[in-house]
């Protein structure tokens, strides 16, 4: 079926697709471009301005005559709350839907207290930041939440989560619902980071690695233009690649010589005291390599080598055009890239390296909430979505 013959709902639907890009038409642009008369483009714009999803904005230039009216998507017509859960930390924001940050908390919060505590944080801090805005429940459009393991996305489930227990299998969409009437989408955190990085920074790429190296370590993968997901949601677990040099250590999944386990913050905060370095964390790796100690440098720029060694593989398998390097321990700045691009510039084939950036995280902090706000509003703006709303 055309759009010239589709059904009211379905057309108004199909007629936004073009204007959520934010880039103003005229009428007379939009009819050139679907083919539609230009009483069924007016009818459809004036059903679109009834929901407050378009809004007129400054005329152009006439060139005789009134000046045409242009239109374009209205950020402010609706807002969406993303929250990006890591491992030790979690941030909340609300967002309009242009993917703005409208206001933001982030505090400490240990994921491995379970779903119900985590998820009643989320909630709570929900309501007050609406409330801090001037907002309800009533303007939210979507939820989307980042969480640090496997999600069956279908569902929106933890699935076997390594560093969540309590988690496996819980209805994380169900329960935020109970207590927030609002669409909730959950994705695997890394992920969403990778969602949040080409939105930020590259959002004409179309082949995308976004490596998180923090608590745990783990990459979210764009090909296509498409975030990829795997068959059973863990497509990107770097983290639990076996690299050579991990002979003998032991990872919490159960195996041994995990990526994760030696590259990781608390891996790199491990070997350092086995060195005679005080270090607790991940934390205390950042500040000791900002001070400038050459034994957390030098452990950096290993981990970084380390990294390099699984991302080789990645490179001939995906070929992206950027990885970005980002997560807590993205913070040493420059000496754990320089570890990746040692191995991978040297390793991989000319070819898949002549035009490969591998670079810190533009969108650095914010990646979670970016990538989950893009996840909310690609759900609160879809053609399903809209038709559902026209209709009604």
């Amino acid at each position: 079926m055309s759009i010239e013959t589709a059904p009211n709902v379905s057309g108004v639907s199909q007629l936004f697709q073009l204007l959520r890009d934010g880039v103003p038409r005229t009428r007379a642009e939009l009819a050139k471009s679907t083919g539609l008369a230009r009483s069924t483009i007016a009818a459809r714009v004036d059903e679109l301005m009834r929901m407050g999803l378009i809004t007129p904005i400054a005329e152009t230039v006439s060139t005789g005559g009134r000046p045409p009216s242009q239109f374009a998507l209205n950020p402010s017509a609706r807002l969406v709350l993303a929250a990006d859960i890591g491992a030790s930390h979690a941030t909340l924001a609300v967002t309009d839907l242009a993917g703005s940050i409208v206001v933001e908390h982030g505090e400490p919060l240990d994921v491995s207290l379970g779903p119900v505590p985590v998820l009643t944080w989320l909630v709570d801090n929900a309501v007050a930041l609406l409330e801090r805005i001037g907002r309800s429940t009533d303007d939210v459009a979507a939820i989307g939440v980042g969480i640090p393991g496997p999600v069956e996305h279908s569902t929106g489930q933890p699935v076997n989560p390594p560093i969540m227990p309590g988690w496996d299998r819980f209805d994380v969409p169900g329960w935020v619902q109970q207590h927030l009437d609002v669409p909730v989408l959950v994705d695997n955190d890394v992920n969403i980071m990778a969602l949040g990085e080409r939105a930020a920074a590259y959002p004409g790429v179309e082949h995308l690695m976004f490596v998180k190296v923090a608590t745990g370590i783990g990459a979210g993968v764009i090909s296509g233009g498409a975030l990829q997901r795997g068959a059973q949601g863990i497509a990107g677990d770097i983290g639990h690649v076996r690299v050579a040099r991990g002979a003998g250590v032991p990872c919490h999944c159960g195996n041994q010589g995990c990526l994760e386990a030696l590259a990781s913050g608390p891996a790199i905060a491990r070997a350092l005291r086995a060195q005679g370095v005080p270090a607790e964390n991940g934390n205390d790796v950042v500040d000791l390599v900002k001070r400038g100690n050459i034994d957390a440098i030098q452990a950096v720029r290993q981990a970084g080598r380390d990294i390099g060694e699984v991302l080789t593989t990645c490179v001939s398998l995906v070929n992206p055009s950027v990885i970005a390097i980002g997560g807590s321990m993205a913070r040493v700045g420059e000496h754990l890239i320089a570890g990746v691009r040692e191995v991978v510039y040297t390793r991989s084939i000319p070819l898949a390296t002549e035009h490969l950036a591998i670079v810190q995280s533009v969108a650095a902090q914010n990646a979670g909430v970016l990538g989950a706000s893009v996840l909310a509003i690609e759900h609160a703006l879809s053609p399903e979505t809209l038709s559902s709303l026209v209709s009604a």
